[in-house]
């Protein structure tokens, strides 16, 4: 239970015990936000002991500060604004035990506690950072400005947020825009639910574009809770028309990799548009300039049937375009040789000469994917692209790989890669490399394997070493044969690669984005 949930000035609350088993959502330190959990505040406050007890709650007045402070085992969270708050003490019934029945003054929290907490984890197939500007001036008018937030709420619960799925955040369009909550103070949907409830009504001027700029220059940060990897998403609630130009804004948006989204409810009259600045600010607001970053709503009431549609727009990975890059949208296969003429300290080499490659991609289950196979003879799966969803996890995988030895088949070992790392639908969202590191000359054909990984949407990049013959190394690249071949005389000398190939992959994946 939270302190939103007490119904007196003063209650006592008995809390069972294992509540530190449970992901509690606890703000300040001494007085807490009443968004919090009661029990999760009285661990953090060592009102009670983990296996529970009873401790007595007071409602207080709202503060504008609450800090984030660790204790006897509890990380509290800071929040810059609440309505209300609650202290913690310790219980005068200090002799009733766990699992004695309340009396008649108490609260159990106990069935709230066990049944089984919201999906916390969120939806990994809707993983966004989104911000939405909630329009707050006096276009709106308090009474819509309230349909605007339960609109805003519904859509938050719909998103399935949690700590691997989306995480959104609120800022307020007015004369001057007011971050409302980050993306970090909330990760689950009723907190959102009962934050974006909280947020009062500001009046003004509807300087859109303002806010726009504020939230691209300050919102999102990783202080502020972005994570890497992860979409950036802006969706922009326009009541009328904007008081300022928000094309400029639109650009600097764009230029951080957001994705803006205009909402555009009750749109100007025919008499009203003399009004508006620019008549077409949507399309010079919004990512991209189609229908899939716009929605427009004839009025906030009746919005129900827009929540979905909406949310169906956000998580559709495959079109948020603005935030796609080299570093982000790529899926890179690494094959390796694993010959006996290596030998396994150059092995290791070649391994810390991939982990370098690695570490300048935003590896993530939404983001770019990293996949292996060592060949000699045969051929082996090290881990597939979908394996490992971030890059600690890919360079440990990297550094696990053990020295195969053995001959030098490339040819089947390209066919076997593009079989066994690259999706079958090569027009996926991200778009498709394979890296081919090898020492010595193939004692089979590479030339047809090549050409047939190009026709499947394969960029082909050849990084030959040592006894590698330059023909052959041309042959598996893709075109232009020189920019995607790479040769060096010694292992060593693959530390100097590393940059180039990193450029090249981004080369390639602007030119197929033009």
């Amino acid at each position: 239970m939270r302190g939103l949930d007490l119904k007196k000035e003063s209650a006592q609350v008995l809390c069972p015990p294992g509540c530190n088993e449970h992901l509690q959502s606890v703000y300040g330190d001494v007085v807490y936000a009443s968004v919090s959990s009661v029990c999760g505040a009285a661990l953090h406050r060592g009102v009670i002991s983990r296996n529970g007890g009873v401790v007595a709650v007071r409602r207080l007045p709202g503060q504008q500060n609450y800090i984030s402070t660790f204790a006897n085992g509890v990380q509290s969270q800071s929040l810059s604004r609440w309505t209300s708050s609650f202290s913690l003490s310790n219980s005068r019934s200090r002799g009733m035990e766990v699992s004695a029945k309340p009396v008649s003054t108490q609260v159990s929290a106990t069935k709230r506690l066990k049944k089984t907490p919201e999906k916390l984890t969120g939806n990994k197939d809707c993983k966004a950072e989104i911000a939405f500007l909630i329009d707050g001036s006096n276009n709106i008018g308090q009474r819509r400005f309230n349909l605007q937030k339960n609109f805003v709420a519904r859509v938050s619960m719909m998103l399935g947020i949690g700590t691997e799925g989306p995480h959104v955040g609120v800022v307020q369009i007015s004369e001057i825009p007011k971050t409302e909550f980050y993306l970090k103070n909330f990760t689950s949907p009723r907190d959102v639910q009962f934050a974006v409830k909280e947020i009062n009504f500001k009046g003004g001027n509807a300087n859109t574009g303002k806010a726009i700029k504020h939230s691209a220059q300050n919102f999102f940060t990783a202080a502020n809770g972005v994570r890497k990897g992860i979409p950036k998403v802006m969706v922009v609630f326009v009541d009328g028309w904007p008081s300022d130009n928000i094309e400029e804004a639109g650009i600097v948006a764009r230029e951080f990799g957001i994705n803006v989204f205009i909402v555009s409810v009750a749109p100007p009259a025919a008499e009203e548009l003399g009004m508006v600045q620019d008549v077409a600010f949507i399309e010079k607001a919004v990512c991209r300039n189609s229908s899939h970053f716009s929605l427009q709503m004839p009025t906030w009431f009746g919005t129900t049937k827009h929540a979905k549609p909406l949310v169906k727009k956000l998580c559709g990975h495959e079109h948020l375009l603005c935030s796609k890059t080299c570093y982000n949208s790529v899926n890179i296969g690494f094959l390796i040789d694993g010959s006996s003429s290596v030998g396994d300290l150059n092995f290791r080499m070649m391994i810390d000469f991939l982990t370098d490659v690695v570490r300048a991609f935003e590896v993530s289950d939404v983001g770019a994917k990293v996949g292996a196979v060592q060949f000699t003879y045969d051929q082996r799966l090290e881990f597939g692209l979908n394996d490992h969803s971030n890059k600690d996890d890919v360079l440990t995988a990297l550094r696990s790989i053990r020295y195969m030895s053995g001959g030098t088949a490339t040819g089947d070992a390209i066919n076997f890669a593009v079989r066994n790392l690259f999706p079958a639908n090569k027009d996926g969202p991200n778009k498709n490399f394979l890296i081919i590191v090898t020492d010595g000359q193939s004692y089979d054909d590479v030339r047809g394997p090549a050409s047939e990984a190009h026709r499947a949407g394969v960029t082909v990049f050849s990084v030959g070493v040592a006894w590698a013959p330059l023909d052959d190394l041309k042959e598996m690249a893709s075109e232009p044969k020189n920019s995607h071949t790479f040769f060096t005389r010694e292992f060593p000398g693959l530390e100097q690669i590393t940059p180039d190939l990193v450029r090249g992959i981004c080369r390639d994946y602007l030119e197929s984005h033009k």
